[in-house]
């Protein structure tokens, strides 16, 4: 079965005069304001492009390695993942930092390891951003 997920974007005006909204179709969860300020300087009320990545990125791993760790036997009790997806303008998105702590019972470090570095490289979000650099930092609590 292949899913299809739709977001629309309405966008008025000049790249950083004008503004838009992002608004998720297929889960209905909302519509979110955009514009080019807080993508190039940063907001606490605005979304970007790239904190929207982020969400997808961070999702994502968590859902593969969470996989990766069942298969292995060792199901997690609690993955928590923070990607940090940056952005420099007149460059473009330049990487994705995987930031994951997670509680597995009965795995070593070595494991722990393996296993994420295989969902950090094989979850489909990354190999969708395979074009930038995606760093892993994970932590076994």
């Amino acid at each position: 079965m292949t899913v299809t997920s739709e977001a629309t974007t309405v966008w008025k005006g000049s790249l950083t005069e004008g503004s838009g909204t992002v608004a998720f179709q297929s889960s209905g969860i909302g519509t979110f304001d955009i514009n080019w300020k807080a993508r190039s300087e940063g907001s606490t009320s605005v979304t970007t492009p790239e904190e929207l990545i982020a969400a997808a990125h961070a999702s994502c791993f968590s859902m593969a390695f969470s996989n990766g760790l069942a298969q292995n036997g060792t199901p997690p009790e609690s993955i928590e993942t923070t990607a940090s997806v940056t952005f420099k303008p007149g460059t473009g998105i330049t990487g994705s930092h995987l930031n994951v702590n997670a509680v597995v019972p009965g795995l070593d470090q070595d494991d722990f390891d393996r296993i994420a570095a295989d969902a950090k490289v094989n979850c489909p979000v990354s190999q969708a951003l395979a074009g930038i650099e995606i760093t892993l930092e994970a932590t076994l609590a």
